[in-house]
């Protein structure tokens, strides 16, 4: 190998670290980053559950199975939340989509 061409390799191999060292600084700048916004995240308060949500069931067509009051509403990707109107549609119907802890119906107002 001629003496040129070893001298470019080194430059190479040169550039090539520099480049691994700018991308670790920025990669330790990025988690530091994302540390404090979960520092700071976990400071706020939670937003205000919804008034009203929907709990869907499983399977083909997720059909609506219960109404709850925000604050009952059970964990999971199987709850929507929804407005008064529709919590009040869904319950009118007496359809025992009511759930028997938080009584939506009673709070909506319906019979």
């Amino acid at each position: 190998m001629s003496e040129e061409s070893s001298s470019r390799l080194e430059q190479l191999r040169f550039l090539e670290r520099v480049r691994e060292q700018d991308l670790a600084r920025a990669r330790g700048w990025r988690e530091a980053e994302e540390r404090r916004l979960a520092e700071l995240a976990a400071r706020l308060p939670p937003p205000p559950p919804p008034d009203w949500v929907v709990e869907q069931g499983i399977g083909q067509g997720r059909r609506i199975v219960a109404v709850h009051q925000g604050y009952c509403r059970p964990a999971g990707p199987r709850v929507r939340p929804v407005g008064a109107d529709e919590a009040r549609r869904l319950l009118d119907a007496d359809s025992g989509l009511a759930c028997q802890l938080c009584r939506p119906d009673t709070e909506l107002g319906l019979p």
